[in-house]
């Protein structure tokens, strides 16, 4: 494990098209404190967690100062936002630190978030706020511990400075992780400017450094991109299973590594409903949880055209429909292990459909239900309607799907692990809002404890957690109707 001193930097993003990124300095917060920090974050990085006591950690990563290895810099890209292209985007608020590299050689970006204006903040003030700061740690931990790709956030520091929003609020900084900070809207950016030399030199450094294997494939460009396709369709078809809608599916905020990235209004559902729009100002429901798959192709499409100067539309058509093959793919796998099935059969589609159609109707919690389901045995299931009076009353229509239920599950080779397997696919624990919403209130009183209390139980959602049992209850009913805008 390493101190701060001995963090091993390498900042080769710094080493690439000066068009690229702006170097510029965090500006400091005034008299900075430690909301959180994750140990689990800091092993990814060889991190000894001692250093969250340290005065200068909090000093490095509220911007007051840097390490002599750092390299800051505010990264410039554009991309599509609400389907319309915007070309002034990049950094507005964060700065990449520096790029640390561990002892196995493995690259870690160190990005700040809220640390100050940049070029390209157009007409914010560059900072975050301990709210937006909260969900998005939060949030992080969530996913990882879901086990689906994410960005991650090492720390939050607040401070005495103030910001407004729509009031008067706390600024916060969040220290984010992740193996890239390369999004769909870098290559955009190249493209839309003229800069396909550069576009081709930043293909070459993704697979350089992500992709080495793809260096001596016939067709380096082509597979890049196909396995971009491949790594967005196992995290949209991730989300969809779990529940779990992002909310601005930009293209500038699509990661090329796959990584959920850059977390707003996002929301996990509650009541099951398909067409759940979790921010508040997508008016038209663009990027509603069941639009999310088309946005997904959408996006990619956008990529794929950003690469015509390195593919033919052969290629792009092909790493397309890839995309949609392993996201259906991918997303029925995921839901056959919801339902603790091994094998497939000709009948799911249908028991799919009457399952959501049941929960739609009914308008139960889709967390809860699956997890129900996951401690009813295959016995108990012609009769054990009993076992869901807590989220919805008995209807024929439950004890017909659970009769249909029983039935697929005598197709089954063996289910003596079918209840073990559900409950490893279907957590007790998520980040409802409304739990996100106390936490942040809570710290922004100065208590932290709520924020400490869901980091270990989302790091493991889906053990039992028997002393946390309130944080896997039904959510209030005002809990339900949080409007969570892109303010957030």
């Amino acid at each position: 494990m390493k101190t701060l001193s001995t963090l091993k930097f390498a900042n080769s993003y710094s080493e690439l098209a000066a068009s690229l990124g702006t170097p510029i300095m965090p500006q400091p917060l005034k008299h900075p404190s430690l909301v959180h920090f994750n140990p689990l974050i800091a092993e990814k990085i060889e991190l000894d967690p001692v250093v969250a006591l340290d005065t200068r950690f909090i000093d490095i990563f509220s911007g007051n100062t840097i390490l002599a290895d750092m390299s800051p810099l505010a990264m410039k890209y554009s991309g599509h936002q609400f389907g319309q292209y915007n070309p002034d985007l990049g950094d507005g608020r964060g700065l990449l630190l520096g790029e640390v590299v561990t002892s196995a050689g493995k690259k870690w970006d160190l990005h700040l978030k809220g640390s100050g204006k940049t070029p390209y903040s157009r007409m914010g003030d560059g900072r975050a706020v301990l709210r937006s700061s909260v969900r998005e740690y939060l949030a992080s931990a969530a996913m990882a511990g879901l086990g689906i790709p994410t960005t991650h956030a090492l720390a939050i520091i607040s401070s005495q400075t103030s910001v407004i929003r729509e009031n008067l609020e706390t600024a916060a900084t969040l220290v984010r992780v992740a193996e890239s900070h390369l999004r769909f809207g870098h290559f955009e950016y190249l493209f839309y400017t003229g800069q396909h030399q550069q576009l081709q030199q930043l293909a070459d450094y993704v697979i350089e450094h992500h992709f080495p294997e793809l260096a001596s494939a016939p067709s380096p460009y082509a597979s890049l991109f196909k396995q971009i396709c491949q790594r967005t369709a196992t995290m949209i078809a991730a989300w969809q299973a779990v529940g779990f809608a992002h909310g601005v599916m930009n293209t500038d905020n699509m990661s090329i590594l796959g990584l959920t990235f850059d977390y707003g209004p996002f929301g996990f559902i509650d009541d099951y409903e398909p067409s759940y729009i979790c921010n508040h100002s997508d008016y038209s429901g663009r990027y509603a949880f069941d639009q999310q798959p088309s946005i997904g192709l959408w996006n990619l499409s956008a990529l794929g055209y950003a690469f015509t100067p390195l593919l033919d539309k052969t290629e792009i058509d092909d790493g397309l429909e890839h995309y949609q093959h392993q996201l259906q793919q991918q997303y029925s796998h995921n839901m056959r292990q919801k339902l603790g099935l091994t094998i497939t059969d000709e009948t799911d589609t249908r028991l799919f459909s009457d399952l959501f159609q049941l929960l739609k109707q009914y308008q139960v919690d889709y967390t809860l239900f699956f997890r129900t389901l996951s401690q009813v045995s295959i016995d108990e299931l012609p009769h054990g309607e009993h076992h869901f009076n807590a989220l919805f009353q008995c209807t024929l229509a439950l004890k017909t799907w659970l009769a249909c239920y029983q039935q697929r599950l005598q197709l089954e080779p063996d289910t003596r692990q079918r209840l073990t397997i559900m409950r490893q696919h279907n957590p007790k624990y998520i980040l409802r809002n409304y739990l996100a919403q106390q936490a942040i209130e809570e710290a922004e009183q100065g208590n932290y404890q709520l924020i400490d209390q869901l980091i270990t139980v989302l790091a493991h959602p889906f053990d039992e957690h028997e002393d946390a049992e309130k944080l896997a209850q039904l959510p209030p009913h005002w809990g339900k109707h949080l409007e969570i805008s892109c303010s957030s």
